[in-house]
């Protein structure tokens, strides 16, 4: 099982990914929304903001999210460390429900390229 430091490493690892990405992903990565990562086997929660192509702000709480954020996504911690490592494919993961993202319809739009 992915540790909390593990799981902080791979969201900052996201973040450093987002903010080197050009072209469409760099446009999709440019929304300004909050943002949170429920880790189910860790039973805790990161919060931040996607902001400027990064994701600032991280703030860890134990259990779910207290708060709606604009993007939602659902997942154990070694699934987060996997799919930032590139061993695992979110498309993949989402159809066999390993992988939980909710978003409104616009932001699911323009967060598509970044999957």
């Amino acid at each position: 099982m992915a540790s909390t430091d593990e799981c902080r490493e791979a969201l900052e690892q996201l973040s450093r990914n987002m903010a080197r990405s050009d072209g469409d992903v760099r446009k999709a990565a440019a929304l300004d929304r909050s943002l949170s990562c429920h880790l189910t086997d860790l039973g805790l929660t990161f919060t931040g903001r996607l902001r400027d192509g990064r994701i600032a702000d991280v703030v860890e709480r134990p259990g779910p999210p207290a708060e709606k954020a604009d993007i939602r996504l659902t997942m154990t911690g070694d699934d987060l460390v996997a799919l930032v490592g590139g061993h695992l494919n979110f498309a993949s993961a989402w159809a066999a429900g390993r992988v939980r993202l909710e978003a409104g319809i616009r932001d699911l739009l323009r967060l598509r390229t970044l999957l």
